[in-house]
């Protein structure tokens, strides 16, 4: 007994595609990732301050979850202006997981890692509930597998566990 999603949606998830985006002959330039942040660079763009990221992306899957806003848009003053401070957690079960091919097969991982980027949120039918603007986009940071089974006979994983949080643009206060 694995037990179910109670309040299911779907989530728009955009991978990072981390071979796309890396550049092998990284040397510097404003392209591929940061060497020290492991993050895709952003590349100056005239008139503008924050500049346009050169992150890559695998085709976007839609994942059934349950959603549990933490913060969605909550001021955070920055020198610069307001910067709202998102954090939105949604509950994966892992036999959705297992059925989308989305566990690696060596190591039982779920495939939904950090630096993934929400993109929106469905309802069951597949109608839009509500986009997530990119930039600023959130992205995962933390992704636990947690609710080891019910079942007392036969206990498995069930259930994953996905932060996902904004990504500042500013200079605190």
């Amino acid at each position: 007994m694995r037990g179910r999603l109670i309040q299911r949606f779907l989530a728009e998830l955009h991978p990072l595609d981390t071979e796309a985006t890396a550049d092998p002959e990284f040397t510097g330039s404003t392209t591929g990732y940061d060497l020290d942040f492991k993050e895709p660079v952003l590349t100056p763009q005239a008139g503008q301050q924050v500049g346009t990221s050169t992150r890559a992306e695998l085709p976007v899957v839609r994942i059934p979850c349950q959603v549990d806003p933490e913060a969605f848009g909550a001021l955070q003053q920055m020198f610069s202006g307001n910067a709202p401070n998102t954090t939105v957690g949604l509950v994966m079960h892992f036999r959705d997981l297992e059925r989308m091919g989305l566990i690696h097969s060596e190591t039982g991982e779920a495939m939904v890692r950090i630096g993934d980027r929400l993109g929106a949120i469905y309802d069951t039918r597949g109608a839009l509930v509500q986009t997530v603007r990119n930039p600023p986009g959130l992205f995962v940071t933390e992704a636990k597998p947690t609710g080891w089974g019910i079942s007392m006979a036969a206990p498995t994983r069930n259930l994953l566990e996905v932060t996902f949080e904004d990504r500042e643009k500013g200079a605190r206060i």
